[in-house]
């Protein structure tokens, strides 16, 4: 059995004295783990960097075994953002979510390309305001690749899509400000430019929309799996809240030194 696909690289654990066993979000074949030989030293540390996308050849000798990988580095995703931990702790959180959440083997096209996207606004943006939201469509795609999408077009009361303000915490439905007043208290906040496409977002709305994609993760996607969501997108939650305080939730503003 073998193949040849793109991955990019989610973990990679040392096994033995060299090698290290890597989990790889590949395109055709899923999330898909492998032995790397020689993974485990200096060098193959370096190519297994979470966020790396690769081109693999993967090979054993039945299909349900763990194989092994050759890989070859096409694109290093963290390098451009070393300087930037806010960055590199978003890129580590997507990581471990792709990990923790999809099923092994089982194809997701959309989530890979979704996940190139995300690198490169990574990449093309220190703005908290322009690589967040791209943050927020990758956890929203997941949810929906899982089955778990939310519908935010119109309000689940009243069916129109004016005014929409909350979301059900309960069926991923958007709210309109009328038909939620006398429940908001128990609503979730629907920021504005998940509502309007092409409205500007402030750090405070990035936090917001990652808030509401982790409810719907933890809710229904690690409820399901009886764990809790990965520790890495705790810690870059609490890294963009901090960084929001210091900024005073301006947009536009940059994520360094966070």
């Amino acid at each position: 059995m073998e193949w040849t696909d793109e991955g990019i690289v989610l973990a990679a654990r040392k096994h033995g004295e060299s090698a290290a066993i890597a989990q790889l979000l590949t395109r055709a074949h899923g999330r898909h783990a492998g032995l790397v030989h020689g993974g485990g030293g200096a060098k193959g540390r370096g190519l297994l960097q979470p966020g790396n996308r690769l081109q693999v050849h993967w090979r054993a000798r039945l299909a349900e075994h763990l194989g092994s990988y050759a890989c070859e580095q096409l694109h290093s995703g963290a390098a451009t953002i070393l300087d930037d931990p806010l960055r590199l702790a978003a890129l580590a959180s997507a990581c471990a979510l792709a990990e923790a959440a999809l099923p092994e083997r089982e194809p997701h096209p959309a989530i890979f390309d979704g996940m190139v996207a995300l690198i490169a606004a990574f990449e093309s943006s220190d703005r908290i305001s322009g690589w967040g939201r791209a943050a927020i469509a990758w956890e929203m795609g997941l949810l929906s690749e899982l089955g778990f999408g939310l519908d935010l077009s119109s309000c689940a009361a009243t069916g129109t899509n004016d005014d929409l303000l909350y979301v059900s915490p309960r069926t991923g439905r958007a709210v309109s400000r009328e038909a939620g007043e006398p429940y908001k208290e128990k609503l979730l906040p629907l920021p504005g430019f998940l509502a309007r496409p092409g409205t500007m977002a402030s750090d405070e709305d990035i936090l917001a929309g990652l808030e509401l994609a982790g409810h719907f993760l933890e809710r229904h996607v690690f409820a399901s799996l009886h764990r809790e969501p990965p520790a890495a997108r705790a810690h870059f939650l609490e890294r963009l809240r901090r960084a929001s305080r210091r900024n005073g939730g301006n947009d536009n503003v940059e994520s360094g030194g966070a």
